[in-house]
């Protein structure tokens, strides 16, 4: 039986915004036009380089970044490093555009929990399961949380880049149990990434997965979480 859950961040618990969002944002406060033609240009290019953290993965990824690709997760230097390189990928006419896309992503104002998000946690606190969040990622996420008023309803945060372990590594995983205090068979792990994710079987950790879909897509994913706590 579960007594505590981990939970991934994107996918999961939040969903970044769009990359036509993403890079509207950016160009209306750099102050750079774009026609429409030209506009749908550069979400496609993005979109084919996986250049928003959050979104699907690079339907392409140049040979001489593979490797920075895999270790994205790994510290901060290298995943702004993988990123603002995918970015640059793609091609936009202004340099100065790739730090600020970059930065963007990393704003509260990109990220909308789902709609059951809050209510999940909630319920969880009420019940007195404790929860961490899980994520391969390379900053803070924490003001994300703060800013959703969401910050309260987690006991723990375990990141790959303070660790310096990514998922699928047990390692990972095991930081995340201890802090909560509970062996990993009464921890459930609820993430969107089979693989990823999944490594939490390698400790004995009962794992749920959940659809990453658009938020207005996935009213009540989070909903079978607690159908096993009760």
């Amino acid at each position: 039986m579960a007594n505590g859950v981990m939970f991934d961040f994107s996918g999961t618990l939040m969903r970044v915004e769009s990359v036509g969002e993403w890079l509207g944002a950016v160009l209306a406060e750099a102050a750079v036009p774009a026609d429409g033609e030209q506009f749908s240009d550069w979400v496609g290019q993005l979109t084919e380089y996986g250049a928003l953290p959050g979104e699907p993965a690079p339907r392409h990824i140049p040979a001489h970044l593979e490797q920075l690709w895999r270790e994205r997760d790994l510290s901060a230097h290298q995943h702004r490093a993988a990123y603002t390189a995918l970015i640059a990928e793609a091609g936009l006419p202004r340099a100065e555009l790739t730090q600020a896309l970059y930065d963007r992503h990393k704003t509260p104002a990109a990220w909308r929990p789902y709609p059951d998000t809050e209510a999940t946690l909630r319920e969880l606190r009420r019940r007195g399961v404790p929860v961490a969040v899980v994520s391969n990622i390379g900053w803070d996420l924490r003001p994300v949380f703060r800013a959703h008023d969401l910050d309260g309803l987690v006991d723990a945060y375990v990141l790959s880049f303070e660790l310096g372990r990514q998922k699928p590594d047990p390692a990972i995983f095991r930081a995340a149990c201890d802090t909560l205090g509970l062996p990993p068979s009464e921890v459930l792990m609820v993430g969107d990434d089979r693989t990823a994710d999944g490594g939490a079987k390698a400790l004995g950790c009962p794992v749920h997965f959940v659809d990453h879909l658009p938020v207005d897509q996935r009213p009540a994913g989070l909903a079978p979480v607690l159908d096993l706590f009760d």
